[in-house]
C-alpha cells in the first residue's frame, strides 16, 4: 500500500462553486479598509465593519426628527432578523450615530458580513415604499398650490363681497380673558 502525496499547483483541491441564492443592487462602496458604506437610504448611511464585527448608522445630511426613527426602525430589523445582538445596540461616538455588534454565526460556511449587508438591502427595499409615496405627496402639494385645478381656484374679482368677512367681527370680545372689563378697579 502506497501514498502519494502531491506537492505544487497540482496539490490544490478545487472547491465546488456554491449556486447563488439571491442577489440584490445596492448603491454601496468599499473604503479603503474594507468597511461596506451603503448608501440607498433616504435618511441614514450605513456601515457595515467586518473588521470590528458591528453595523453603524449615521444621519445622511442634516439631523432631523425622523433620522432617529430610521435608525431605530434599522436596528429594530436587524434584531429581528437575528443579524445584531440586542443589548449590543447603543449610541456610536459620532453626533447622532447608531452602532450594533453583529452576531458571530455557528455555521463555518455562514458569511456575517454577507448576511448583514442582504438584510440591510431588504430593510431598504422595505422602506422604499414610504419614501416614494412621501415625495410623491409633497410634489403633488407643490402642483396643487403652483398650478389648481379650475375647480379648485377663482379668477381675480370673481369672488363676491359682503359685509362682514372674517373672523373678526364688531362688537365681539378681542380681550384676552372675555369678560375683563366686567372688573374693574
Amino acid at each position: 500500500m502506497s501514498i502519494e502525496i502531491k506537492v505544487g499547483s497540482d496539490a490544490t483541491v478545487e472547491e465546488e462553486e456554491k449556486p447563488v441564492q439571491a442577489t440584490m443592487s445596492l448603491n454601496a462602496r468599499k473604503s479603503l479598509d474594507g468597511n461596506i458604506m451603503i448608501f440607498d437610504h433616504e435618511e441614514i448611511d450605513i456601515v457595515v465593519m467586518p473588521s470590528e464585527n458591528k453595523i453603524v448608522a449615521f444621519a445622511k445630511d442634516l439631523m432631523e426628527d425622523t433620522v432617529y426613527a430610521a435608525q431605530d426602525r434599522l436596528f429594530y430589523h436587524l434584531i429581528k432578523k437575528g443579524i445584531i445582538l440586542p443589548e449590543s445596540v447603543h449610541g456610536g461616538n459620532v453626533y447622532g450615530s447608531l452602532e450594533g455588534v453583529i452576531a458571530t454565526p455557528i455555521q463555518e460556511d455562514v458569511s456575517a458580513t454577507q448576511t448583514a449587508v442582504f438584510s440591510i438591502g431588504k430593510f431598504i427595499s422595505e422602506e422604499k415604499p414610504y419614501f416614494e409615496t412621501y415625495k410623491n405627496y409633497e410634489e403633488d402639494g407643490m402642483d396643487d398650490l403652483t398650478d389648481p385645478d379650475p375647480e379648485d381656484s377663482t379668477e381675480l374679482g370673481e369672488v363676491p363681497h359682503e359685509e362682514e368677512k372674517g373672523s373678526l367681527r364688531k362688537g365681539w370680545i378681542r380681550g384676552p380673558y372675555g369678560m375683563t372689563y366686567t372688573y374693574r378697579y
